[in-house]
């Protein structure tokens, strides 16, 4: 696989700082039971890194101390670690905010069977990836038999009251399949909401709208396509100043496997630890009492895919949102 840090720390990228820190991202692990083209992660069945109870322990010790008000638990499929439960069930107790992202196909593997109940008890937000509407979308991104599966994850979730209680919020999030630009969030949404009603009676809460990262999987293949310094253009030229006061980084951190921790999660899977004094590499548990507000953000130019046209964070576009 194509390394495509050494091109996009060439390119610059305005400079921002962080506000008040209010979401907890952790990675808990890159093993999937999936193997995703768009993936930023290059997560998938064979990949062994996972977190370990210690360092669970000092991510629910943050949340206590700093009093995170939201932990966003990825992966990989995150639900396949085996302290997932406990993060859950540890940050609830704390009154923190639970979000899983989710494959949806997840919950019909071996040992998860009771995953979609033990979600809805702890009234966890899924964040569930759901790349098309259309069958052959889907499993040209995902490959074949997800599209099937994730509809029947997305009917047993709608069973359990997702989508339907407000207590129990389902969204989807939507990659394009190539180099392009996502499309308009607000109008997409109505699609997905129209064709998957009608189609398959399934009902969700909000759609996010996600630009591919040229890093990882997707980096190295347009790389190879001889297809990234378009993509770069089209991101660049796609730029809007008024969206750096949305981006993610600006209120998350990012949390690895190991308890290290990044600006975002795409300077994670980059491997560009957040910096702060003259210390390389912050763990988490160098930051229990210590705050990052004013910390300056390492950006490179990859950062043009969350502020390229309607922008894009974890919470899906910015302007839109912003609207």
């Amino acid at each position: 696989m194509r390394d495509t840090l050494p091109l996009l720390d060439k390119i610059p990228f305005p400079p921002i700082r962080r506000g008040r820190l209010d979401t907890l991202q952790v990675n808990v692990g890159y093993r999937c039971n999936q193997s995703c083209f768009h993936c930023h992660v290059n997560a998938g069945p064979t990949r062994t890194e996972a977190m370990s109870g210690a360092v669970a322990d000092v991510v629910l010790e943050f949340i206590r101390r700093r009093r995170i008000p939201t932990l966003d638990i990825t992966g990989g499929a995150p639900e396949l670690n085996a302290h997932f439960r406990r993060l859950v069930r540890g940050a609830r107790a704390l009154g923190a905010k639970v979000m899983d992202r989710c494959n949806l196909t997840i919950l019909q593997q071996p040992g998860q069977e009771d995953l979609a109940e033990f979600l809805s008890e702890q009234r966890v937000e899924v964040v569930a990836s759901m790349p098309c509407y259309l069958q052959d979308n889907v499993e040209r991104q995902r490959g074949k038999g997800v599209f099937d599966g994730s509809i029947r994850a997305l009917r047993k979730l709608n069973a359990l009251g997702y989508g339907r209680d407000p207590a129990l919020t389902l969204n989807l999030v939507y990659n394009p399949q190539g180099p392009a630009l996502p499309p308009a969030q607000g109008s997409l949404e109505a699609d997905y909401k129209r064709v998957l009603g009608q189609r398959y009676g399934i009902v969700f809460d909000k759609l996010y709208v996600l630009a591919n990262m040229p890093i990882q999987r997707f980096g190295s293949a347009l790389v190879t396509k001889g297809e990234f310094d378009g993509y770069i253009d089209l991101l660049r030229e796609a730029h809007l100043d008024a969206n750096l006061d949305g981006v993610m980084c600006r209120n998350l951190i990012s949390v690895d496997w190991r308890g290290f921790v990044y600006d975002c999660d795409f300077n994670q899977m980059l491997d560009l630890p957040l910096r702060r004094g003259r210390k390389e590499r912050l763990h988490l548990s160098d930051l229990l009492d210590d705050s990052l507000d004013g910390n300056p953000i390492r950006v490179a130019g990859h950062c043009y895919g969350c502020t390229a046209g309607q922008g894009s964070s974890c919470a899906g576009a910015l302007k839109e949102a912003a609207e």
